[in-house]
């Protein structure tokens, strides 16, 4: 089941105020950003950056990732780990909002979304 336009515009306000907060400078944007993908009951968050050896080609590299469980009423959490796979983010596994899940990424005190 998709979002509720109403929900869309919640998680979008959540979204855009996060990256107020997280995104590099305008100047350096070229070279490293972030964005996010909604697919789904799906939220995940990437890093954009041009490839090493050739800058015409812009890589997305994602490292966290929100499911929306409707029928517990939560967000579970993943961190993309080094073996490529989605782990359940084990210090909070599940939260009641998209506001908290932003708020944990932020946070991020075991170093698992921004190293």
């Amino acid at each position: 089941m998709a979002f509720s336009e109403f929900e869309l515009k919640k998680i979008e306000k959540a979204l855009t105020k996060f990256l107020k907060i997280r995104r590099p400078p305008p100047e350096i944007r070229s070279q490293v950003d972030l964005g996010y993908r909604l697919s789904g009951q799906s939220l995940e968050l990437f890093e954009i950056r041009p490839q090493w050896d050739d800058p015409s080609i812009i890589r997305e590299h994602p490292f966290a990732k929100a499911t929306y469980v409707s029928t517990q009423k939560h967000w579970k959490i993943f961190w993309l780990r080094a073996d490529l796979k989605w782990h359940g983010y084990q210090p909070v596994l599940t939260v009641l909002t998209i506001e908290k899940f932003l708020e944990v990424v932020n946070t991020d005190e075991h170093g698992c979304f921004f190293g």
